[in-house]
């Protein structure tokens, strides 16, 4: 698995994990396997219903289509991740770690053909190697990269925050918060929040937003949390 930094228009710098070509070829062979399930499924039905696969133009939709639009499909509606992603705890995101919109999944699934079909592969292996950010042809036209979703057990101990699957970080300039800072960022925040230091909440979110060059959107007690959940998102990358 490749680290590598991009920088925001804020000129922060962020880490992602890219997920490696093995993991992401098993994902590719779990989601192969299971559309030849279906299709086989979906004929052997047909069979029995003495319909062939394509006497109909119904029925050859009904094998078609769902081939031909899956990856697309389970990546909008799965927030980046088809079945053989999830497996593999993968996930697409943009390469600033936000997730994609409509138009970048799609812009990936149009290329799959070049990447992955008429070439067998090797073009999709051999760009991801020399990219280095996980990218595959699709990837860069759309501006997106796949990661590991595996989480750090270091993290986890420091935050007990969960967060949702479909979670966009509003922050993404949290990343350049080291664990031990955010230890102690935790803690202060807590404490000020059980004992109603109100004055402790509004100086932390001011410093907070001088060290990561940002405008608070929301009431300071609002933009820690969403700090913290922002900075265990990226954590869990």
């Amino acid at each position: 698995m490749d680290n590598y930094q991009i920088e925001t228009a804020q000129n922060v710098r962020i880490t992602q994990n890219a997920a490696s070509v093995l993991s992401r070829g098993i994902a590719y062979l779990i989601d192969y396997l299971i559309l030849i399930a279906y299709i086989t499924t979906v004929v052997l039905i047909l069979g029995g219903m003495n319909i062939s696969p394509f006497e109909t133009w119904a029925s050859g939709l009904v094998i078609t289509l769902p081939f031909l639009l899956y990856h697309l499909l389970m990546e909008v509606f799965l927030n980046g991740q088809s079945l053989g992603k999830m497996a593999m705890n993968i996930r697409v995101v943009m390469l600033d770690g936000s997730k994609p919109k409509f138009s970048a999944y799609l812009i990936r699934w149009l290329l799959r053909t070049i990447d992955l079909s008429l070439t067998g592969v090797s073009v999709a292996v051999l760009t991801v190697l020399i990219n280095g950010k996980g990218q595959r042809l699709g990837d860069i036209a759309a501006k997106t990269t796949v990661i590991s979703e595996r989480r750090k057990s270091s993290l986890l101990k420091t935050m007990a925050t969960e967060i949702p699957d479909n979670y966009s970080p509003a922050y993404p300039q949290v990343s350049i918060i080291d664990d031990a800072e955010m230890r102690q960022i935790n803690s202060i925040f807590k404490d000020a929040k059980l004992n109603s230091k109100h004055n402790v909440i509004l100086h932390l979110a001011k410093t907070l937003e001088r060290k990561l060059n940002v405008k608070a959107k929301e009431k300071p007690i609002t933009f820690i949390e969403t700090l913290i959940k922002d900075y265990n998102y990226y954590a869990q990358k």
